[in-house]
């Protein structure tokens, strides 16, 4: 199969119901026979169960990493911040869409928040759902029996969040998860890549006094996301005050 396809890695369903013994002996001959570190990430779906990701990992001596979904309270409980480097973080998949098995819609409005989480932070290794990039129609039966049209919008600003990853989400990590209504986070950049500010809020039209160093002091960034038209200009400290839009998210990144 490999030599046909030279895949890359392995996505692998309800690890939960197969002895970590299996996977640990199977992805050992898979690499060894590949000759390659074949990226794997196996689906057990506990939300907010951060326990039994944990010790699912540790019985499988860390050979895969899990998908992560604990968002509800934002990153409390969540495998992206106990162990990052194993977390493979989404806001939607296939089961969690509407009429399917684990079906949990996330709130429209608060997708752009959730994928600028697991997008521009420097923890967890971030899954895109298609529709959510490309948006979907489709039509399948209810638990009442019922057909139903399903039609998911695209998220909006997400190709803009992509992009900011690609351009802007490097270096040091500084939090400012400081109040219940507005949050925020700055990326510093590294010698290659210039950093990003992020400031979201869930209510009114709010502003978070970040840092990005002294190196961006008197710098002008402007919100790539284009939902604020303002430029913000970097003191000489390297902090400033980064607003963001009632109930939404800003990205800034210098002009």
């Amino acid at each position: 199969m490999h030599e046909q396809t030279a895949f890359h890695g392995v996505r692998l369903d309800a690890v939960k119901h197969v002895a970590p013994q299996f996977y640990k002996d199977w992805l050992h001959v898979l690499r060894q026979n590949t000759d390659k570190n074949l990226f794997a990430v196996g689906e057990y779906w506990a939300p907010g169960n951060l326990d039994l990701l944990q010790r699912y990992l540790a019985a499988t001596d860390g050979c895969m990493s899990l998908f992560d979904s604990a968002l509800r309270t934002i990153l409390d409980n969540s495998l992206m911040m106990a162990s990052p480097l194993f977390a493979v973080t989404l806001v939607d998949n296939h089961d969690t869409q509407p009429l399917q098995s684990l079906e949990a819609p996330v709130a429209a409005w608060f997708k752009p928040h959730a994928y600028a989480l697991i997008l521009l932070r420097a923890e967890g290794y971030p899954c895109v759902f298609y529709p959510d990039l490309y948006g979907a129609k489709y039509k399948d039966k209810g638990r009442d029996g019922e057909d139903y049209e399903i039609d998911l919008a695209k998220v909006d600003c997400l190709e803009n969040l992509l992009q900011a990853r690609k351009n802007n989400a490097y270096g040091d990590q500084n939090v400012y998860f400081d109040e219940p209504d507005c949050i925020g986070f700055t990326r510093l950049g590294d010698g290659e890549h210039p950093g990003c500010a992020v400031v979201m809020g869930n209510r009114d039209e709010s502003t978070k006094l970040m840092e990005m160093g002294n190196p961006y002091a008197g710098k002008t960034f402007h919100d790539t996301l284009g939902h604020r038209p303002e430029k913000i200009l970097i003191g000489e400290d390297g902090w400033a005050e980064f607003p963001c839009p009632a109930g939404g998210v800003s990205v800034w990144i210098p002009e």
